[in-house]
């Protein structure tokens, strides 16, 4: 099974940033496709970015512009910058890996964004 382990989280100030880093196990790391979730309270999970093998990048309207997913294949980790963070990113953000039946997930990392 892969071992995801999310890092970065913490308080930051609206407008402020963040960058999530998770790193992976395992060998095939450049085969999975990654994405970035959260949760926030009283939520459902939602998926906030993704990136495939061949880099390409997807995410949800609210961060477009803010967020930014990106891959080093050579470290097997995964980063999320969030730029302009505004108290609604508060969530546990969680790492997300996928490949065939793979679907492996870390064990989240919170952000809260407050004055």
């Amino acid at each position: 099974q892969v071992q995801l382990v999310e890092s970065g989280g913490g308080l930051v100030q609206p407008g402020g940033s963040l960058r999530l880093s998770c790193a992976a196990s395992g060998n095939i790391f450049s085969r999975y496709i990654m994405g970035w979730y959260r949760q926030a309270p009283g939520k459902q999970r939602e998926l906030v970015a993704v990136i495939t093998s061949g880099g390409g990048t997807n995410y949800v309207d609210s961060v477009k512009g803010r967020f930014t997913i990106s891959r080093d294949n050579a470290k097997n980790t995964v980063y999320l910058q969030m730029n302009s963070l505004n108290p609604e990113d508060t969530a546990v953000y969680y790492c997300n890996a996928k490949f065939g039946v793979l679907d492996a997930w870390g064990q989240g990392t919170l952000v809260t964004v407050s004055s």
